[in-house]
C-alpha cells in the first residue's frame, strides 16, 4: 500500500487571519491539523506551536521503541505543555488553545490517530463516509445523552463550546485509537470550518467524485465558502492506493 496526500488551508470569507495550521510529513509518516483559538495572535500561535511540537517529537522519536499509541500521547502532551509555557511567558495569550487531530502511519499493519477537541478525522470507504473521531464538545455530549438531536446541534448556541483542547492545565485525556486503513480508502483530517458549513453527504460527494486529491481538497474548501465560509477551513486528504 502506498499513500498519496495533499493539504490546503483557507481563511474563509469572514475572518482576516487564519488560526488553522497543518503539517504533512513529506514521507507520509504522519499528518496534523490544528485549529487555534484565543484572539488574533493567540489562536495562530497555539496552532503553530502544536503543529511544530508534534512534528518535532514524532521526528525525534520515530526510531524509538515506544509503541505508536504512546508516541502519539507523548507528542500531544508535549504540545500541550509548550502552549502552557508560552501562555506563562506571554500573558496576553493566556486564553489561547487549539484543537488537533493526528494520523500516524508507523507500521504497515496498523494506523493510529489521536485528537483533542473538534477537529475531525473521516474515512471514506466504498462511497461510505464515517466520522472516526468523536468531538470533545458540549453538543456532542448532549447528542450522546439524547438531550438534543444532531440536526439541532448544527445551530445550537453552545456548538462551539469545547470540553477539551490543548493549552489547558486540566487536560487529562487524549483520545488515541487504532484505525483500519485499506487500499481504496480516503482519510480526511479537517478543522470545524469545514464541518460547520457542510453536511456529511456533501463531504462524501466531494471526496468520492474528484479522482485527483488536490481537486477534492479544493472542492471541499470552495463548497464550504459557498455556504458562508464563516471560519478558517483546513483539509488534509490521504489516499491509500495499491503499490505500483
Amino acid at each position: 500500500m502506498k499513500l498519496n496526500f495533499t493539504g490546503i488551508t483557507d481563511p474563509g470569507l469572514i475572518r482576516s487571519n487564519n488560526q488553522d495550521a497543518y503539517y504533512i510529513d513529506p514521507e507520509g509518516r504522519f499528518f496534523v491539523v490544528a485549529d487555534g483559538m484565543g484572539g488574533h495572535a493567540g489562536g495562530e500561535e497555539a496552532s503553530r506551536i502544536a503543529t511544530q511540537e508534534i512534528r518535532a517529537y514524532l521526528e525525534e522519536n520515530w526510531q524509538s521503541p515506544q509503541l505508536p499509541k504512546d508516541l502519539l500521547m507523548q507528542a500531544l502532551s508535549r504540545a500541550n505543555e509548550a502552549i502552557l509555557q508560552d501562555q506563562q511567558s506571554h500573558p496576553e495569550r493566556a486564553d489561547m488553545g487549539t484543537t488537533v487531530v493526528v494520523v500516524l502511519f508507523r507500521s504497515p499493519d496498523i494506523t493510529w490517530c489521536a485528537h483533542v477537541g473538534d477537529s475531525r478525522l473521516y474515512r471514506l470507504r466504498k462511497s461510505h463516509l464515517e466520522q472516526v473521531t468523536e468531538d470533545h464538545t458540549w453538543v456532542a455530549r448532549a447528542i450522546k445523552l439524547g438531550d438534543i438531536t444532531a440536526e439541532e446541534a448544527r445551530s445550537h448556541p453552545f456548538r462551539h463550546v469545547l470540553s477539551r483542547c490543548l493549552g489547558r492545565e486540566d487536560l487529562n485525556q487524549i483520545d488515541v485509537q487504532p484505525l483500519d486503513v485499506q487500499v481504496g480508502d480516503r482519510l480526511l483530517l479537517c478543522s470545524d470550518g469545514l464541518t460547520e458549513e457542510l453536511v456529511e453527504q456533501k463531504i462524501n460527494d466531494c471526496l468520492k467524485d474528484n479522482p485527483l486529491l488536490k481537486q477534492a481538497a479544493s472542492s471541499l474548501v470552495e463548497a464550504a465558502k459557498e455556504q458562508g465560509g464563516h471560519d478558517n477551513i483546513t483539509v488534509v486528504i490521504v489516499s491509500a492506493e495499491k503499490n505500483s
